[in-house]
């Protein structure tokens, strides 16, 4: 469940006045995420043909000064041809609002579906998508920190503390382990972008083996750029509990991705390590979160050890089998 502020129908409808979008015909909210809350909105749009719209609402986790970094981000890549949602100015030309006690904005509809089970065309369509995104990211002047960089690991294992070993016996002691290999071999010269850093099947919508949209940037930042990739080839090419690498989606989504960006021979070089980070990223948030948020909690805890299995795989994998030929 991501609806953790409730606005009532009335409400949302006066909130759509201020727009050029008509009247609320039905507010939905939407499961997915941990985010944010998410409604889906269909109006009567001010053509009377009807629109559909996202309606989001930014809890705790989302920062209010680095929405204008997003905003400015999404419309930098959706004038370049990307297909991203972007957010929506008012009849006065503002984006960010007030409703429910949080700050809201009104923001693109994009259609199209997310796949749990990716096909390997629907891994090579999502890899050159993600190519796209960094050629035309290119000129953004924008910068943020990654809040969850190898500064941020560490902060998060703290955090977590003893209670490694509470989800699994010796999980601390890996974890720690595996901060001090990447704290002596983390790239520092590769090429650096803005990055989306989040880009898992569920934020990708396709129809078919065709990506249709691009969503859920809040955790993009500026990194190095070939670390994207390695997160999405986290994402992409493993069975959902990480006991499986799928090795014609990884040499698919390489393929899509070299097709629209590519990588030079020093990121292929490393892109094991960025893999692993990447892997360690994503078990340190979801140990913080198993740890941390009660078992009766709306929110779904996502299983830590998943992300433990990918990074067991890419510390003894073989840089060319990563990505296929």
């Amino acid at each position: 469940m991501a609806v953790y502020t409730h606005v009532p129908a009335e409400e949302i409808d006066a909130f759509l006045t201020r727009y050029n979008a008509g009247r609320l015909v039905s507010a939905k909210g939407i499961a997915e995420g941990v985010e944010n809350s998410n409604y889906l909105l269909e109006t009567t749009g001010a053509d009377g043909k009807g629109h559909r719209y996202i309606l989001t609402l930014y809890e705790k986790r989302v920062d209010q000064a680095d929405l204008p970094f997003f905003m400015d981000l999404l419309d930098h890549l959706g004038a370049r041809g990307c297909l991203v949602p972007r957010f929506i100015a008012d009849t006065s030309g503002q984006r960010l609002q007030q409703l429910g006690g949080r700050p809201a904005c009104l923001i693109e509809f994009l259609t199209g579906i997310s796949v749990t089970e990716p096909t390997p065309a629907q891994a090579k369509a999502a890899g050159a998508a993600l190519g796209e995104l960094h050629r035309a990211a290119q000129g953004f002047d924008g910068e943020r920190r990654n809040a969850l960089d190898i500064a941020g690991w560490h902060d998060l294992a703290a955090k977590c503390g003893d209670d490694f070993d509470s989800i699994a016996p010796g999980l601390g002691a890996r974890v720690a382990e595996e901060l001090a290999f990447l704290d002596a071999h983390w790239p520092a010269d590769l090429p650096r972008s803005v990055i989306h850093a989040d880009l898992f099947p569920d934020n990708v919508l396709m129809l078919g083996d065709r990506v249709t949209g691009l969503i859920d940037f809040y955790f993009s930042c500026t990194d190095i750029r070939a670390y994207d990739l390695a997160v999405t080839h986290s994402a992409w090419t493993f069975s959902h509990d990480g006991g499986a690498f799928f090795a014609d989606r990884a040499a698919a989504l390489g393929a899509g991705y070299g097709q629209a960006h590519g990588l030079t021979d020093a990121e292929r070089t490393v892109f094991p390590i960025l893999c692993r980070g990447a892997a360690l990223r994503f078990l340190l948030t979801r140990a913080y979160d198993w740890i941390n948020t009660p078992a009766d909690a709306l929110v779904t805890r996502k299983d830590p050890l998943a992300y433990l299995r990918r990074l067991d795989f890419y510390a003894k994998a073989d840089p060319t089998g990563l990505l296929g030929a």
